[in-house]
């Protein structure tokens, strides 16, 4: 014997069978699935352009394919200049200069106070003990951006023994002689 079908009346007093008041449940369409992450990557791609290549690192993607630097880096100077350091996040290469994406060090030459100058010269220390710990990958942005100063704006990492991943610019702010480039410079002095 069936059951009864359960009965509701709507407002305007009629009565309703179970299934014509209840809401179905609609399953959305793979195109509606979709549309949120192609417009997260759409609204990416239409930005991606217009931002600071220096403010952050760029996602896989959009990224220029590794690029293996083996050298012994020194401090730079007269004489010196093959593989050297420039300062806290800029260093040589050859002739490329290379600046860090994702970090402000102080500045050496001129630096704005005493404090700034004894900073600058430990962050750039720390920098040159970072980089000569072995070899390291380089990448950019696919557009090969460049800073306004001409300097080659790439991603240092480096692959570690159990695989994992070190991020030069994020050692640079553990270490706390350099901080998240925002986008402009922070001050140092006191």
């Amino acid at each position: 014997m069936r059951r009864p079908r359960p009965i509701r009346r709507t407002r305007a007093g009629r009565r309703a069978l179970r299934h014509d008041w209840l809401a179905p449940r609609r399953r959305r369409s793979f195109a509606a699935e979709l549309a949120r992450p192609l417009g997260l990557a759409a609204l990416l791609g239409l930005l991606w352009p217009t931002l600071d290549p220096a403010l952050i690192e760029p996602p896989a993607f959009l990224s220029t394919n590794p690029e293996r630097i083996d050298a012994h880096f020194t401090r730079c100077g007269p004489g010196r200049g093959n593989a050297c350091v420039i300062d806290g996040d800029t260093f040589k290469i050859g002739q490329r200069k290379v600046r860090i994406v994702g970090i402000d060090a102080p500045e050496t030459h001129p630096a704005n106070c005493p404090e700034e100058a004894r900073l600058g010269e430990a962050a750039t220390v720390e920098l040159m003990r970072l980089l000569n710990q072995g070899p390291f990958m380089m990448t950019g942005r696919i557009d090969d951006s460049r800073d306004r100063y001409g300097r080659d704006l790439r991603v240092i990492s480096r692959n570690r023994a159990d695989g994992s991943r070190q991020s030069i610019a994020e050692d640079m702010r553990a270490s706390g002689l350099a901080h998240r480039y925002l986008g402009h410079k922070t001050s140092w002095c006191g």
